[in-house]
């Protein structure tokens, strides 16, 4: 007697499920091989952890109208700006606000500003990528051609001539940052990397079987550009920071609170080459170099994951 074994078919999504899951792991083991790469993903997760513990002070032990970052006020102090004590771990501003309160609520802004401007960076310049390396000849003259043309455009000015034209708040200023990030250097190695996968057989493959140009640039094209345009998503945060650092040290955004405009407080009220009050200044400057440097740290350290050249042997 002759039994048949009957074969179940795999879901697809199972299998791409199982694949996404073991390219993260060798990602991740690759990744952990480098201490650099490490210590900059331990400061983010410090800083993501700093943001995430306002909003509980706030709500159980500071009390709202000494501690408000914006409108807080310590009328127990009677003169401002006040040294660190155990009142005020890192004293107060001219304006008598709590620099450790302030420094904490601008946390989670520079997150947001940096990781919106990234991901808006990521979508553009994967799409334009893909598609100029796709279609080549003239659609990739006039959109490689408008890149160049970004690319030597300087980006500070630009920003700064538009805040001075119009209101500049966070969500503007990601989505400015992002759109220039986009059209900039991240799309030229986006379709350099593209004309590689663009010859591979299963996009002939893919081809062959009637898939049309749509569907070959978005099912197959861009999840295999992801991982370098990952890549570049943390050179765009470092940038993005850096950026409303300037802006707002200049007074020409109309974010409530962040580092940027602490270090703006401190200059306008005098008190920015004064070595007594040293606790306006550093705290925000340091945080602005630790994340900054802790984004770019992780993208070397994936820059050695997603380029096999830079792998150790």
């Amino acid at each position: 007697m002759t039994t048949h074994t009957k074969i179940v078919p795999v879901p697809l999504w199972r299998v791409r499920l199982s694949l996404l899951l073991k390219s993260i792991r060798s990602g991740w083991a690759m990744f952990a091989e480098n201490p650099v790469g490490l210590v900059g993903l331990g400061v983010i997760i410090f800083f993501g952890l700093f943001a995430l513990a306002h909003p509980i002070l706030m709500s159980t032990v500071w009390d709202p109208r000494v501690y408000d970052p914006v409108m807080g006020y310590d009328m127990e102090i009677a003169f401002h700006p006040a040294e660190p004590s155990a009142r005020h771990l890192l004293g107060t501003d001219p304006l008598g606000r709590d620099i450790l309160s302030q420094l904490m609520y601008s946390t989670r802004y520079e997150f947001v500003l940096g990781i919106l401007s990234a991901v808006v960076t990521v979508v553009i310049a994967t799409t334009i990528g893909a598609v100029s390396a796709y279609y080549g000849g003239l659609v990739d003259t006039l959109l490689m051609r408008f890149v160049d043309l970004v690319i030597m455009v300087p980006f500070l000015p630009i920003l700064i001539v538009m805040s001075s034209l119009t209101r500049v708040g966070m969500f503007e200023l990601a989505l400015v940052i992002g759109v220039l990030s986009g059209f900039g250097g991240t799309a030229i190695v986006v379709k350099s990397q593209a004309l590689t996968v663009k010859v591979k057989p299963f996009i002939e493959a893919a081809r062959i079987a009637g898939g049309g140009d749509f569907h070959i640039i978005f099912k197959h094209m861009l999840p295999n550009l992801l991982p370098i345009a990952l890549l570049y998503m943390m050179f765009v945060v470092t940038g993005a920071i850096f950026s409303e650092a300037v802006l707002s040290f200049f007074g020409l955004t109309t974010i409530e609170m962040s580092w940027g405009l602490m270090i703006n407080i401190t200059q306008t009220q005098g008190y920015l080459m004064r070595f007594d009050t040293w606790h306006l200044l550093v705290p925000a400057s340091l945080a602005i170099t630790l994340l900054c440097a802790a984004f770019y740290l992780v993208g070397r350290a994936l820059d050695e994951v997603v380029n096999p050249r830079l792998r150790r042997r």
